[in-house]
């Protein structure tokens, strides 16, 4: 089979093409083709092995597959690694059945990014009806979906931040109700003066450094903030547990590790997102689908922000 293989870790450069053996299926598995593999801005992390799981050379990054088992099923999962390739073994009773109307890479997005929107606000910020969502990256695919879901919801107001006039377009039109622009100097400001002067109750926070620091700055008391990733590479100011006293305010973690760790957790989200999209209640975004030997180019477009929506590699192109 052909896939990309990992000989040693860095940036986009180390996304080589090899020819590789089929994998070898352990008990309960079986090889199965990839129809498609989504590509996530943690893959980017694994890639330099820079997350917070430790990773092993060789690999061949990538997790989230669509696979067709023998009977001709289009199933969908998540694996450890092993998903920029041509074939992968895996369980096929722990993988989801996809339904006829939703397509591959719609599937691929209610897993990593699908099930993180879902989960920070169902579990991590308990969001409640009337409250005012921040939604950072907004035109991602963590972030397209999370307004989306935020509104359905019930919350009050969605304010998305992007860094291109295009991108906060979009955000707009799935339902976000302000979009700021994330370049801007002072986001604390921008984002209350977009909450009509007043704090915010839940932030989605993936870039750290300045914007972790700004975004907890414009939370109002009892507001939280999920922290989700480390994209900007800079870790934030630490926090003061007095300052969070002093305003009641709250930093959650959250890792998608966990949830797959308690499968009902995941069953829940994909489940309920896969219907969501079936029947057109939600619009996922899925941006440009790349062969393998371009898997290189998908990672520089999320590392330079220029991507929109689900990136996809197709395997077998």
């Amino acid at each position: 089979m052909r896939a990309i293989q990992l000989t040693e870790f860095g940036g986009p450069e180390t996304l080589v093409v090899r020819d590789l053996p089929d994998p070898v299926p352990e008990d309960g598995e079986a090889v199965m083709d990839v129809l498609a593999a989504g590509i996530n801005y943690a893959d980017t992390h694994q890639t330099e092995n820079s997350y917070l799981a430790q990773q092993n050379l060789p690999l061949i990054p990538g997790g989230e597959v669509v696979v067709r088992d023998e009977s001709g099923r289009r199933l969908l999962g998540l694996l450890g690694s092993g998903g920029y390739a041509q074939k992968v073994a895996a369980d096929p009773r722990l993988l989801f059945e996809i339904p006829d109307n939703v397509t591959d890479a719609q599937a691929l997005t209610t897993l990593v990014q699908g099930a993180t929107a879902w989960h920070l606000l169902r579990t991590s910020t308990h969001l409640q009806a009337g409250e005012t969502v921040v939604v950072h990256a907004g035109a991602g695919g963590v972030g397209t979906l999370a307004i989306q879901l935020a509104k359905r919801w019930g919350a009050g107001r969605v304010i998305a931040t992007a860094s291109s006039e295009q991108k906060r377009a979009l955000t707009l039109e799935l339902g976000a109700d302000v979009a700021v622009d994330s370049r801007t100097d002072d986001l604390t400001t921008a984002l209350r003066e977009a909450n009509g002067g007043r704090g915010v109750d839940v932030v989605l926070e993936m870039t750290g450094g300045p914007v972790f620091d700004q975004s907890l700055a414009a939370l109002a008391p009892l507001g939280r903030l999920a922290v989700f990733g480390m994209a900007g590479r800079t870790p934030p100011t630490p926090v003061d547990p007095a300052r969070l006293m002093a305003r009641s305010t709250a930093v959650i973690g959250f890792w998608l590790v966990h949830v797959v760790q308690r499968p009902y957790l995941l069953a829940e989200a994909v489940t309920d997102l896969m219907q969501l999209i079936a029947d057109g209640s939600i619009r996922p975004i899925v941006g440009e689908t790349y062969p393998l030997e371009r898997a290189a180019d998908a990672h520089r477009a999320l590392l330079d922000r220029s991507s929109v929506g689900k990136l996809v590699l197709d395997p077998q192109a």
